[in-house]
Order: structure tokens, then sequence, then C-alpha cells
């Protein structure tokens, strides 16, 4: 029986031969040329790469705009096919007849532009580079000022604590008048007493 594969399937079966053929392969004979120091080699999978990156900034907006168009993975991969040839020779033809001619007529204007990219993105780079200083520096003394008021605070409320707790241990006892009841019961106790013995001085008064 024969097996089908699923959508996700394909996709990973064509990411995985691009990625052998378009990639790999040409970066280890990369490495040969260099080794042997071959210089035709070396212009050779030299064009290459140059062909290949202009394909792989390509494809990232075709891969929008044309990923309905029947075949369309399919043709990339016959296109890498057709680059790395040694018959076809697509990487050779292509940076011959299009792109050193374009880039030689412009290299002028695409260095000056790298050169202003170069200085724009240095001014940027110290530019954020003082903002997120200065942002740090100004956190750094927020917390510290905070962290100082509120060490200020604690130790002010266990000051304050250890005064209200020291007043009421050695505060001495009230001198004062005694309250209005004691004076009271003390009456009410010495009244029996001055009536009996006044009674017994009349007893003693009558019988003599």
């Amino acid at each position: 029986m024969q097996k089908v594969l699923s959508k996700g399937q394909t996709e990973e079966v064509r990411s995985g031969s691009r990625l052998i053929f378009g990639t790999l392969y040409p970066a280890y004979y990369s490495y040969k040329a260099v080794k042997s120091k071959d210089i035709k080699e070396y212009v050779k999978w030299m064009m290459y790469w140059i062909i290949f990156a202009l394909f792989t900034t390509a494809e990232t907006f075709t891969d929008i705009f044309l990923c309905w168009f029947p075949f369309y993975y399919e043709l990339k991969i016959a296109f890498v096919a057709w680059l790395l040839s040694p018959y076809t020779k697509g990487s050779s033809l292509l940076y011959r007849k299009f792109v050193h001619p374009t880039l030689s007529s412009k290299e002028k204007e695409i260095d000056d532009c790298l050169v202003q990219a170069k200085d724009r993105s240095y001014d940027a780079l110290v530019h954020f580079g003082k903002r997120g200083l200065n942002v740090a520096a100004t956190a750094a003394v927020m917390a510290a000022s905070k962290g100082q008021g509120a060490l200020s605070e604690r130790l002010r409320s266990f000051s304050m604590q250890d005064l209200t707790t020291i007043r009421g241990d050695g505060a001495p006892a009230p001198s004062g008048p005694p309250p209005p009841g004691s004076g009271r019961a003390s009456g009410k106790h010495g009244q029996p007493k001055m009536s009996r013995s006044a009674s017994e001085s009349a007893s003693s008064s009558g019988t003599a």
C-alpha cells in the first residue's frame, strides 16, 4: 500500500532537502576549496554564496505572495539544484550576467550607504547607551533615597517605643489627694466607735 505523506511531513522533506543541497553540500565543498587553496573553486563557491544570499532574501517575500502557486516549493528546490549543478553552472551564470555588473555600477553608492548606516548605528548605540545609564542611575538614586527614608522612619518608631517603655517603667506613684470615696468610707466606719465610747462614759457616771 502506498503511504501518503501529510502536509507537515511534506514540509519537513522540503526543508530537509533544501538544507542538505542548498547549505550543507556547498559548505563542505567551500571548505575543501579553502583547504586546497584552489582559486578557481574558491571563486566558484563565492559566486554561489552570493547568489544564494540574494535568493534567500527574495524568497522571504515570495513565500508570502506566491506560496499558493502550484509546485512553488518544488520549483525552489529545482532552482537550488540548477545553481549547484556543474553542468548548468547557474550560480556562475547569474553572477556574471546580472549581479556583478549591477554591483559594479552601484558600488560607490552602496559603500556610502553602508558608511552612513554604520555611523548612524554607532550614534544611536551611544545615545541609547547614555539614556540607559541615566535611567539606571536615576532608579538607583530613587531606590536609595526611599530605602534611607524607610530606615529613618523605622528607627524613629523604635526610639519612640523605647521612650514610652522607659516612662512606663520608671514613673512614680501619683501623690495627690485620695479619691473621694475613701474619705466617705472612713467616716462611716469611725462614727459607730465614737457613739459607743460616749455611751460607756454616760453609764459610768450614772453608777457613781
